[in-house]
């Protein structure tokens, strides 16, 4: 029996990888410094400037990931990264089209908890086609599970919804969301049945010789 492999949007994923390109190059080797400044855990450990990645998935280009600033604070609590100057995910199909993004002002990923927020103008490309705008978004990795409670605009080739409190799977093709309201296409109008003068006239003529009969 074959197994179907299904690629989905994973951006933790992505992410791990591209850290391990992105801070590959940082330089780790002992220094002397001079003495503790205090507050250590408002610094971050590390730092990626400009970072422009592609990752590659079974030999295929899959994802290409654009920040122009990531830090990783790992004295802090919680533990996070931090994208504050924005976070663009692109994936890729075969063809090496677009199918998919994500794209937001500020980022933040709690990677203990597992958890992602994303912040500002949020426009999520699932790989329907359809696309998602909001100003808050959380991705629960644990719960596979994302949601909102800020207004969300969704549209998409055949329907068109807004609303509150929004609830996904992690591929956003099945979701729900309240208060809303929206527009959807209707059904091809069915004109109203039209009574046939010859088919009735036909059904009266065969019941008059029974109504002529006595019991």
């Amino acid at each position: 029996m074959r197994q179907r492999i299904t690629h989905t949007f994973s951006i933790a994923a992505v992410l791990m990888a591209a850290a391990m390109l992105s801070f590959q190059s940082c330089d780790s080797t002992d220094k002397k410094v001079g003495p503790d400044i205090g507050m250590r855990d408002s610094l971050p450990t590390l730092k990626s400037v400009g970072v422009s990645t592609l990752i590659s998935d079974s030999g295929i280009i899959r994802y290409k990931i654009i920040t122009e600033d990531w830090y990783i604070y790992d004295k802090k609590e919680p533990q996070y990264w931090s994208f504050e100057k924005g976070l663009f995910i692109e994936r890729f199909n075969e063809s090496y089209q677009v199918d998919a993004y994500i794209s937001c002002d500020t980022a933040y990923n709690y990677y203990n908890k597992r958890l992602w927020e994303l912040r500002g103008r949020v426009l999520v490309k699932n790989m329907k086609g359809e696309t998602f705008k909001t100003s808050l978004l959380f991705w629960d990795e644990v719960a596979h599970r994302i949601y909102s409670d800020r207004y969300m605009e969704i549209d998409g080739e055949t329907r068109k919804l807004s609303g509150y409190n929004f609830s996904s799977n992690e591929q956003m093709t099945d979701y729900i969301i309240h208060s809303s309201k929206g527009l959807f296409p209707l059904e091809e109008h069915q004109p109203t049945p039209q009574p046939n003068p010859q088919l009735m006239a036909e059904q009266n003529q065969e019941e008059e010789p029974n109504r002529d009969e006595k019991p």
